[in-house]
C-alpha cells in the first residue's frame, strides 16, 4: 500500500553564507535520496527550516538545483527555545521530506550530519560515519 512517509534530516553550516547553506543542504538532501532510494517524482513535499542565525539563503534552493522543480517546498525558521541544557545546535538546517512509498515507516532512513548529529543522539545509526 502506498503511503506518505516522513524522512528527517539535519546538518550544520560553517557560516551564514549563501554558498555554504546551499552546499550543506545539497549534501544532506543527496544523503537522504541515496539512503532511501528516492525518485524525484515520489517526493510529495519538502519542508526546510533553519536556526535563526542562518538568513543568507533559502535552503530550498538546493532542491531546485537538484531538479526538483515540481516539488512543493517551504522554508521557515526554527523556534528560538531557551536552552539551559545546551541541546540546541547553531547554524542548523533541518529537512522534513514527505515521500510516497510502499515501504514501511520503520524502513525510512533519517540522517543527521556534522554538528547536527547531537540533535538525535538516540539515533546513532543515522549519524554520519556510521554504517548504513
Amino acid at each position: 500500500m502506498t503511503a506518505v512517509r516522513g524522512i528527517r534530516g539535519a546538518t550544520t553550516v560553517e557560516a551564514d553564507r549563501p554558498e555554504l547553506i546551499v552546499a550543506a543542504t545539497l549534501e544532506l538532501l543527496q544523503a537522504l535520496v541515496d539512503d532511501n532510494a528516492i525518485e524525484p517524482e515520489a517526493v510529495a513535499a519538502a519542508w526546510f527550516t533553519t536556526t535563526e542565525d542562518l538568513r543568507a539563503e533559502f535552503p530550498a534552493v538546493a532542491a531546485r538545483r537538484m531538479g526538483w522543480v515540481d516539488v512543493p517546498l517551504l522554508c521557515g525558521h526554527e523556534m528560538a527555545v531557551p536552552d539551559d541544557n545546551q541541546r540546541a545546535v547553531a547554524r542548523c538546517v533541518r529537512i522534513l521530506l514527505l515521500v510516497n512509498t510502499d515501504r514501511p515507516a520503520a524502513a525510512m532512513r533519517h540522517r543527521y550530519l556534522h554538528g547536527a548529529a547531537a540533535i538525535r543522539r538516540d539515533l546513532d545509526r543515522y549519524r554520519e560515519n556510521q554504517p548504513r
